[in-house]
C-alpha cells in the first residue's frame, strides 16, 4: 500500500465557545477525534496515518492513542493549518506515493468516499472532494454593496479528504514557504504551482463540525446512519 493519510487537529474551540480542542467533544459515545482517526486508521488502502495536534494536546493525545488498537503517527503542528500540513508530510515515510489530507473535525466521510478518492487521485494526482452550493452566492464589496453574482452551477463548497501525490504536495508546500504564500487549503497551493485539480463528488453529510448546532447536526446523521443499516 502506498497511501498516506495527514489529519490536521491543531485548531481550537473558539467558534464551538469551548474551553478546549473540540476534537474532544463527545458525539454518539466517542470523541470526534476518534471517529475521525479510526475510519483512516482501519482503512484497508491506508497504509499509515499521521495526526498533527497543537502542543497542548499533545500529551494528552499521545495518553488517548496509546489505548487504541492501531498505529499512528503523532506530529506537532504549526501556528496555522498549511504549516500543521507541512508538518504531518515531512513525517510521511518514503513509502507512500500519495496523501490525503483531512480535517480531524470532520468524522462523517465513508469508507467508500476515502476508497473513491484514492482511486481518483491515482489518475489525475490531485483531486478534492466537493459538492456543489445550495444557494445564491454574492460577492460583496469593503462598502457592503454586492458586486456581482457569479453563476451558481460552477461553485462547489470544498470538503476534505484532499488527496495528491505526495511529491506535488511537498512541492506545492516548499515553494508557497519560499514565496511567503499561504493559502487556505492544500489544493489551493497545488492551484497556484499551476497544477490542475480535479474534483470528485462528496456528501453534504460530511460537514465540519465548527459550532454547537453541527453537534446535534451531527448525532443525527449517525442516528440516520443506524437507522439504514438496521433495515
Amino acid at each position: 500500500m502506498d497511501v498516506g493519510v495527514v489529519i490536521v487537529a491543531a485548531g481550537s474551540g473558539k467558534r464551538m465557545g469551548s474551553h478546549r480542542n473540540k476534537i474532544w467533544l463527545p458525539l454518539a459515545g466517542k470523541t470526534i477525534l476518534a471517529h475521525t482517526v479510526s475510519l483512516f486508521a482501519t482503512h484497508p488502502e491506508v497504509a499509515e496515518v499521521v495526526l498533527v495536534v497543537s502542543e497542548q494536546d499533545y500529551l494528552e493525545v499521545e495518553k488517548w492513542l496509546r489505548t487504541e488498537p492501531y498505529r499512528v503517527k503523532l506530529q506537532r503542528g504549526g501556528s496555522e493549518r498549511q504549516y500543521s500540513v507541512r508538518e504531518g508530510l515531512s513525517a510521511l515515510s518514503d513509502n507512500c506515493t500519495y496523501v490525503l489530507v483531512h480535517d480531524a473535525a470532520r468524522p462523517f466521510v465513508t469508507r467508500d468516499q476515502i476508497s473513491g478518492i484514492i482511486h481518483k487521485v491515482r489518475a489525475d494526482q490531485a483531486t478534492i472532494m466537493a459538492v456543489p452550493v445550495k444557494d445564491t452566492i454574492k460577492v460583496v464589496g469593503p462598502t457592503g454593496i454586492v458586486e456581482s453574482t457569479p453563476a451558481r452551477e460552477s461553485l462547489w463548497t470544498v470538503q476534505t479528504p484532499q488527496a495528491f501525490r505526495l511529491s506535488l504536495l511537498r512541492e506545492a508546500h516548499k515553494k508557497a514557504d519560499q514565496a511567503g504564500k499561504l493559502g487556505t487549503d492544500d489544493a489551493m497551493l497545488v492551484e497556484w504551482l499551476g497544477h490542475s485539480v480535479s474534483i470528485i463528488q462528496g456528501s453534504y453529510e460530511n460537514i465540519k463540525i465548527t459550532t454547537p448546532e453541527d453537534l446535534w447536526l451531527g448525532e443525527e446523521i449517525l442516528r440516520r446512519r443506524r437507522e439504514r443499516l438496521e433495515r
